[in-house]
């Protein structure tokens, strides 16, 4: 008798009165533990290790009595289940059981494993869950169970398909982030372990994002696609209107590639959201570069909601003159030097970039590049813990790497679109202006001078796979600062400017960055209620 007829899986675990007597007890095979228990509903059988930590199941509690005599917890964390489904009852994962049947006086278990597909929607199913919970720890589980059936990328279109609609504001830095890392994974391909890091990093600042927010439905309806209508929708802020151009795009065969152009001309059409807009265009097309074109529609709406709610920074004092500065365009040939920059306000440093709007752009580019490389490496951390300032300098690394990434994705746009090079040369200088007033005349180059960039670059990179920080907003930002800062390195950037550059980014990474500024928080809450009618 072979206990399972036709079913070669159906293996003889143990007798049943041996069972019966013992009360539970383990068969290994074929590298498996599985957990066999004697209940007063039957015999159950189970995987050995709990789904949370891999703890034993045979040291855990049956409960007592009724439908509670086939639930059993694992002592080290409380969770619970349900051994005649595998339903946790609590939180978590599901735990695997399996068929069972008594024969000839034996315990005779079914082996067979689930079929890829069901196992690969268990998995989703679960993911899903810990994505909605934001945990951390649950999501690289199940990360990690995909990856073992083929190729875990289903786990980032999935995210994107559970989030798009619930960032009330379009897109955040967690698609941005998702891009950088999804870049990372490709190129260390092989590397599981990078492999499976580049995914949880992905999806962890998202899942922040999502928590607790419900969706944020988006216009039906659709258009026939005219980039000039996409713009004046973006421009009155009409959401529908530029939602309807969109779908229209995208139901008349074209990519993101067709409309790339439209979007970079949108997030420079002012001096907008500190960069966001231009930056997160770039990293839309990164991002359906690597996940395909099921991601197209619900990332280009995102980002078209982004534009749409960007601050008008071109709008407050300090910036009025962008305008003007675009309207002036031109003037002499010749390329100013970084060191020109150096102290200039954002009046002064749009007026110097306008001035000289004839020469080479990416002369110009260089030259406004290495203003904000300085400003970089000089910013005064000081400002970091002062109690006694106004809002308007609050300031922090995070908003000076702005001038660094918000570069590159210039670089990359308007090499592409060159007639978009005045807007943005134009924004550069802005944050050349607005930052240089945050520098500290004390930094000195050479304590920060990088003598093998190579090397240095390697570690950084490497060390973003375990980059230890606690805030998703922070570890975006070191991911972003660090591959643009590569970037221009790859791209050849003269030598004096890569050389401030690299060293910004070394001070950068070593350089405290407080987060919770509550005193000076309530001493500027406190001024301003003090001009309350």
């Amino acid at each position: 008798m072979d206990g399972g007829g036709k079913n070669p899986n159906w293996i003889r675990a143990i007798d049943v009165e041996a069972l019966e007597r013992k009360g539970r007890a383990i068969l290994r095979h074929d590298g498996r533990q599985i957990a066999l228990f004697a209940t007063p509903q039957g015999v159950r059988a189970c995987n050995n290790r709990c789904p949370h930590e891999g703890y034993p199941l045979s040291e855990g509690t049956l409960g007592q009595g009724g439908d509670a005599s086939c639930v059993l917890t694992c002592n080290w964390h409380n969770w619970k289940f349900d051994l005649a489904t595998g339903a946790n009852l609590d939180r978590g994962e599901a735990l695997r059981v399996y068929p069972v049947k008594l024969e000839d006086g034996a315990v005779w278990l079914d082996l067979t494993d689930p079929p890829l597909e069901a196992r690969r929607a268990r998995i989703m199913a679960s993911l899903k869950g810990a994505f909605e919970d934001e945990d951390y720890e649950r999501m690289a589980r199940e990360l990690a169970r995909l990856s073992a059936l083929g190729d875990p990328l289903e786990a980032a279109r999935a995210a994107i398909a559970w989030s798009w609609d619930r960032l009330e504001y379009g897109w955040t830095h967690a698609y941005a982030g998702m891009a950088c890392w999804l870049r990372l994974r490709a190129e260390r391909a092989g590397d599981r372990d990078a492999g499976l890091a580049a995914l949880l990093e992905s999806l962890a600042p998202l899942a922040e994002n999502c928590l607790r927010q419900e969706s944020h439905p988006f216009a039906e309806g659709e258009r026939p696609w005219r980039e000039a209508d996409f713009l004046a929708a973006i421009e009155a802020e009409d959401e529908a209107a530029a939602v309807a151009c969109l779908r229209g795009a995208f139901a008349a065969g074209l990519h993101f590639a067709d409309l790339e152009r439209a979007f970079a001309r949108a997030a420079l059409a002012h001096y907008a959201d500190f960069g966001h807009s231009l930056i997160y265009a770039v990293k839309a097309a990164e991002l359906i570069g690597e996940l395909g074109s099921s991601v197209e529609l619900p990332l280009a709406l995102s980002l078209a909601r982004s534009l749409i709610y960007a601050t008008r920074e071109d709008l407050i004092p300090e910036f009025r003159d962008y305008t003007r500065a675009l309207a002036n365009w031109g003037g002499e040939a010749s390329t100013p030097a970084a060191a020109d920059y150096r102290g200039l306000n954002e009046r002064r440093a749009l007026a110097l970039t306008a001035a000289n709007g004839r020469a080479d752009p990416l002369a110009l580019y260089g030259a406004l590049l290495g203003a904000n490389a300085h400003n970089l490496l000089a910013f005064d951390i000081a400002l970091q813990s002062r109690l006694d300032q106004p809002v308007a300098d609050n300031a922090n690394w995070l908003d000076v790497t702005h001038g660094i990434t918000f570069a590159q994705a210039v670089h990359r746009q308007c090499r592409k679109f060159p007639e978009l090079w005045p807007q943005g040369l134009l924004q550069m200088a802005c944050f050349a202006g607005r930052n240089s007033r945050f520098n500290d005349n004390a930094v000195r180059l050479e304590d920060w001078r990088v003598e093998d960039e190579a090397a240095f670059m390697r570690a950084t990179v490497d060390g973003l796979f375990d980059h230890g920080q606690q805030e998703n907003i922070v570890a975006v930002h070191l991911l972003k600062t660090t591959l643009a800062v590569g970037d221009e390195l790859a791209d050849g950037v003269e030598t004096e400017t890569r050389t401030v550059l690299v060293a910004g980014l070394n001070r950068f990474l070593h350089s405290p960055l407080p987060r919770r500024h509550i005193r000076r928080t309530v001493k500027q809450a406190m001024a301003l209620a003090a001009l309350d009618d």
